[in-house]
């Protein structure tokens, strides 16, 4: 059984979330926050699997609290999606920085929110290709953007390097094996390792380490 928390200010938008959620065999809903830091108080008191969480809450906002969720150690096994109405590409940016696994807007198909929680909970990242392109295209092309290179990054390889590179331009790991003309198992096995040694929690981080360690040339 999956537990899901849901974070949302808005009472209709969580009735309708625990109404889809508990429509599922595999998934429960464990507890609800109407903001921020009580999403939180919920998370570290349920341990959830997945938190759907909210951005714009008052008090503590849904990107603070996932700063929060994922820097407990405590909730090493639980994953967030932020799920918003806005999709503004500095919500997604902060979103996956602070450690969110996937990012969602409201008007995503239900049985697409399904497969998400599922994915996530596995330990898998939401972060599609196209969404990678455009946050880093956003944020590449800013100002006095100062690059602050990992400090595990020395003990990549070369070879490993080169494929965080390309996982942070949001290919897939079947366009990482084209692009170096390797298999997609070998491709896999590359970024596996780089998230190991980076101590990414999944691909999503893996996204942003490129992008702030300067990897990602725009």
């Amino acid at each position: 059984m999956i537990r899901v928390l849901l974070a949302d200010d808005q009472d209709l938008v969580r009735i309708g979330l625990r109404a889809l959620v508990e429509s599922e065999d595999d998934l429960s809903v464990v507890g609800e926050a109407a903001d921020g830091l009580a999403a939180v108080e919920s998370a570290r008191r349920e341990r959830p699997d997945v938190v759907l969480m909210d951005v714009r809450m008052p008090g503590v906002d849904g990107i603070e609290a996932t700063r929060r969720i994922v820097g407990d150690p405590a909730l090493a096994g639980t994953r967030v999606i932020v799920l918003t109405t806005f999709e503004l590409d500095e919500y997604v940016f902060d979103a996956l920085r602070h450690g969110a696994s996937g990012f969602l807007t409201k008007d995503t198909r239900p049985v697409d929110l399904l497969r998400a929680i599922r994915l996530v909970a596995e330990g898998e990242a939401l972060l599609s290709p196209s969404v990678t392109r455009r946050v880093v295209r956003e944020f590449a092309t800013r100002p006095a953007r100062v690059p602050r290179p990992h400090p595990r990054l020395g003990s990549l390889t070369d070879r490993e390097r080169e494929v965080v590179a390309l996982v942070g331009e949001g290919l897939s790991n079947a366009e990482i094996a084209d692009r170096l003309v390797v298999s997609p198992a070998t491709a896999r096995t590359h970024v596996s390792r780089a998230m190991v040694k980076l101590g990414a929690r999944d691909r999503a981080q893996l996204v942003v380490f490129a992008y702030q360690s300067g990897l990602v040339v725009s």
